[in-house]
């Protein structure tokens, strides 16, 4: 970051870097972890295109939830058959999309989905998206929007029948940032229920359990793999022809980004320190608000303190942080410690790669998808 400030940044405009080598990491960690689920990677949380071509050379799948999406895999050379359509609601147009380029796989969970499927993807493979039982500690809740309550599994399978659609397994979400892994095993259990409902109407055997997302990488990850495998075993154990899929996204896009901002303004009230940066809640930090995310900052003082950028043993003071549009919303950190700062300062934000720049806005003509993203490489191995 230092060098990119010192080489390339005249401008002092905010800048990404992407640490390829923590993707990287991250896939082996998935594999190594969760052998058995075929990670489809949920383009919506960054589809930045380095980030995307580093998953695809790396043979990871994809989770779309639009034609752009779609449009977006495709042209990194991504195979049909590593795209899972996962958005229960679609417009009709882009289903037609997705069947012209032949996208096959798709989820629902209502009746008029499965008209509209009818009309402009007939041939298409569902999986049918149920609501997850218990996913009242995920910090951002899918279950008010999405997924078939238990008792509408049967009429909607009944419905898919009798339009003659191929219903070829069952997907849930237990929920964004979730802190309960148990709750995927009732997940996984509802999910069973779902597969018998169907043999019992005879339709044909399912073949693709999806048990979505809300992983974040780290002691949290450990735990969900520690719910999930004896759940599957227990719900599905020795299943013929069985393909377990995912939808991380938070998983794979979080870590590896870190976010700088240059330090734009400064105000001094006694011991309180306000600073102003070049990005904030309407841009890249959105996230504070949208993703419930809880931030931190280190501060970069290349051009007040090049001896010690780091600010290592300095004195701090209790700072508030805030962004550069006109709106007082606009406010990052509040009472946080800094050491003192000057205009042409950098604060640095680590773990910023999940629903971030990928939700900004041009809000007070501040244009998030300006932020030019670095690329780097740390040999993890």
């Amino acid at each position: 970051m230092r060098s990119i400030i010192s080489k390339e940044q005249e401008t002092k405009e905010p800048f990404y870097v992407l640490d390829l080598g923590v993707v990287s990491a991250l896939l082996d960690k998935w594999t190594r972890t969760l052998p058995i689920v075929r990670p489809f990677y949920a383009v919506k949380y960054n589809p930045v295109p380095a980030l995307l071509g580093s998953l695809a050379a790396l043979s990871s799948n994809f989770d779309c939830a639009s034609q752009a999406e779609i449009e977006l895999v495709l042209s990194l050379g991504v195979s049909l058959d590593r795209i899972v359509y996962a958005n229960p609601c679609k417009p009709g147009s882009h289903i037609k999309y997705a069947a012209s380029v032949g996208v096959n796989l798709t989820t629902f969970d209502s009746k008029e989905e499965l008209d509209k499927i009818q009309k402009w993807h007939p041939k298409c493979a569902l999986l049918i998206r149920i609501k997850a039982l218990d996913d009242s500690r995920a910090r951002c809740l899918l279950g008010s929007k999405y997924g078939a309550l238990p008792e509408e599994v049967t009429p909607f399978l009944e419905a898919a029948q009798t339009a003659r659609l191929n219903v070829v397994g069952v997907s849930f979400h237990i929920g964004n940032r979730a802190t309960y892994s148990q709750a995927y095993e009732g997940a996984i259990a509802s999910a069973k229920s779902v597969f018998e409902a169907a043999a019992r109407f005879g339709m044909p055997r399912m073949t693709i359990l999806n048990i979505g997302g809300g992983f974040t990488a780290g002691s949290l990850f450990d735990e969900a793999a520690t719910s999930i495998k004896p759940a599957l075993q227990a719900y599905f154990p020795n299943e013929p022809g069985l393909t377990i899929i995912s939808e991380p996204g938070r998983f794979f896009a979080e870590s590896p980004f870190t976010l700088a901002t240059n330090v734009i303004g400064k105000r001094v009230r006694g011991e309180l320190r306000e600073y102003w940066i070049n990005d904030g809640i309407y841009g890249s930090l959105n996230c504070i608000l949208n993703d419930h995310a809880t931030i931190t900052c280190t501060p970069l003082a290349c051009n007040s303190n090049s001896a010690n950028p780091t600010c290592k043993g300095e004195k701090s003071y209790s700072s508030m942080v805030f962004g550069p549009t006109c709106d007082a919303l606009d406010t990052v950190l509040t009472v946080h410690q800094l050491p003192e700062l000057q205009v042409d300062d950098w604060l640095v934000f680590p773990n910023m790669g999940a629903y971030t720049a990928a939700a900004g806005s041009s809000f007070n003509g501040f244009n998030t998808a300006a932020i030019l993203t670095y690329l780097s490489y740390s040999n993890l191995s």
